[in-house]
């Protein structure tokens, strides 16, 4: 008698464990490949799920080392000096991860950048990633197979020679005497700002800087613990992903459970539902993330279990406090709670963060009289006769070890609740704007301060951020931040956060005059004429000035790296005539 034997079962990838084997080692490391090793030791790693939020690869840290080891072998017969730059598109996979760490054991340096998805389609892309090859003197360019042909059509306009997949890097014999790893008195990487696709500025990050960041977000500013486990859908090309929840997990032996960016917005829900699953205790988002989450989670939260989030981390723009408050109402039947929240703020050009909230402790808020900031820069307390208050949130005390001030135009040191410009020095700066020394002239004064391009105020210690400098519009004398434009604009039905971009443009007496571009997916003529003239009126009434409403195509207002709506690009955009405008065919009436 025959016998058919019994189908075998398909093995499932099992998540990495959550606690560390080894004792714990929040940081204090002299290189990244130093962490690595340490890391290796334990049993924690990285989780990389796929769009539906299926299990897809586990890499434990430990196995992760392995792989970069022999990829670091590969690297060395491509002929690559030490010290020289290697592009990596920067998938959200084990290939980007294990590829990094084997630049570090190789001696070259990793310049993380985008993905096609996260930019277009077309000419625009392989234009911008050669851009930033050109800036970073790069020898190669790495990456997904998928993405093969955008590389090559990159890496020609670059003058580039070597463009390979993973498959094909992978393909090559390996050389005996491949590790020379970087040093402690070495670069680590160069990172892109979120910013820096039109004119690239790569940020030259050395080893002393990346340790000291993750060391103080470890130990200051997340107090990482035995039972922390991260979870990201944040892109790794971005400071706040790679950083965040690649280099600072590692440094401290934590599992991090990745979701790639595009599917995170597909189905951002699943971001919750990962979480829910997995037990994690550490995420991060913009305020547009927790935005989107509150609006689709549609009555569902009920059917998860978020009590173990005790960090729900807020950076990357501005802090709106409607959004946590929405976010907190809808996910606090999943047992959310709302004293989670962390703001922070940061930027590429410190590694990462520079500033955290207070753990465990509800948001500080301060509401002040708009006018009076607008017109005098100083924010003072509102009160109960106030015609226009604005609230800001607390983004705490900057990192130990740092320095942070606010100054005026000329430079000089601004008492708290005086709106001025930010600027920070400390242990966790970059180098420099890697081979653009008029740039980091620019932007690092003779006193090693680096100007942030943000402008703010302090109060008790903590600051609280107002915007950046250049997004700033000067009209009939009074300063105005575009966010307070933006924010009225998008309370009109049926507009959505992210579809209004304010900015001014100079007229020829060289006054200001505000344009405010609107997302409109009316197509009813009489309709859109109505959305023209609310958007003033809204405007009008809350901000106290005229304005120029022009409508245009659904997803056509420029973003950044990191999903930020770039309003330079956008005021660009509308000057050349590239913006996708829909003329009017019914008029406003007149005043």
């Amino acid at each position: 008698m025959s016998s058919i034997s019994a189908p075998q079962p398909v093995c499932q990838p099992v998540r990495t464990p959550t606690g560390a084997q080894q004792p714990r080692r929040a940081g204090g490391f002299e290189s990244l490949v130093e962490g690595l090793e340490y890391a290796a030791r334990g049993e924690t790693g990285l989780n990389f799920h796929a769009g539906r939020g299926q299990l897809a690869e586990v890499l434990p840290y430990a196995v992760l080392r392995e792989r970069a080891l022999v990829i670091a072998g590969k690297l060395r017969t491509l002929g690559l000096k030490r010290g020289e730059r290697v592009a990596i598109l920067a998938d959200t996979s084990a290939d980007f991860a294990c590829t990094f760490f084997a630049c570090q054991y190789a001696g070259v340096l990793p310049c993380p950048v985008p993905l096609p998805v996260q930019m277009g389609s077309g000419d625009a892309y392989p234009r911008k990633v050669a851009g930033m090859l050109r800036a970073a003197g790069a020898t190669a360019l790495l990456g997904p197979r998928v993405n093969l042909q955008h590389m090559q059509a990159a890496a020609m306009l670059a003058g580039v020679e070597l463009a390979l997949s993973h498959d094909e890097l992978d393909a090559l014999p390996e050389q005996a005497d491949a590790i020379a790893p970087l040093k402690a008195d070495e670069p680590a990487y160069i990172q892109y700002s979120s910013g820096s696709t039109a004119a690239p500025k790569g940020i030259l990050v050395s080893q002393r800087a990346i340790m000291a960041n993750t060391t103080a977000i470890l130990r200051h500013g997340l107090r990482i613990g035995p039972q922390d486990r991260a979870f990201s859908w944040l892109p790794l090309y971005h400071d706040m992903g790679l950083v965040g929840f690649f280099l600072t997990p590692m440094m401290g032996q934590v599992s991090v459970d990745y979701l790639p960016t595009v599917d995170f917005v597909k189905r951002s829900t699943l971001w919750l539902k990962l979480m829910s699953e997995a037990g994690s205790t550490i995420s991060f988002a913009p305020s547009f993330g927790y935005e989107l989450v509150a609006k689709r989670i549609n009555g569902k939260a009920a059917e998860l279990d978020l009590s173990r989030w005790r960090v729900a981390g807020i950076g990357g723009d501005m802090v709106r406090p409607d959004v946590l408050r929405r976010f907190a109402e809808a996910l606090t039947p999943a047992g959310f709670d709302e004293r989670a929240f962390l703001p922070s703020y940061g930027m590429a050009e410190m590694s990462l963060a520079i500033s955290f909230s207070a753990l465990d402790k509800p948001v500080r808020l301060d509401t002040i009289d708009r006018d009076t900031a607008h017109d005098e820069g100083l924010a003072i307390p509102a009160t109960a006769q106030t015609k226009k208050p604005r609230t800001f949130v607390s983004c705490g005390r900057v990192l130990p070890g740092h320095d942070l001030k606010v100054v005026d135009a000329a430079g000089n040191e601004l008492p708290e609740r005086h709106i001025g410009h930010i600027k920070v020095k400390g242990p966790s700066m970059m180098s420099a704007y890697y081979n653009n020394p008029a740039a980091t002239r620019a932007t690092i004064d003779a006193d090693g301060y680096l100007d942030t391009g943000d402008l703010g105020y302090l109060l008790e210690g903590e600051i609280y951020i107002t915007g950046r400098a250049k997004d700033m519009i000067l009209h009939h004398g009074r300063n105005i931040w575009p966010q307070d434009i933006e924010w009225t604009a998008e309370q009109v039905e049926p507009l959505r956060s992210g579809d209004v971009a304010a900015f001014g443009v100079e007229g020829e007496n060289g006054e200001e005059s505000i344009v405010v571009l609107v997302h409109c997916r009316l197509r009813d003529p009489f309709r859109q004429a109505a959305l023209r003239r609310e958007v003033a009126q809204a405007v009008r009434e809350a901000i106290g000035v005229q304005c120029e409403v022009v409508l245009v195509e659904p997803r056509s207002l420029p973003q950044t790296s990191s999903g930020k709506l770039s309003r330079a690009a956008a005021r660009k955009m509308y000057l050349s005539g590239e913006m996708s405008i829909i003329e009017p065919r019914i008029p406003m009436p007149a005043e």
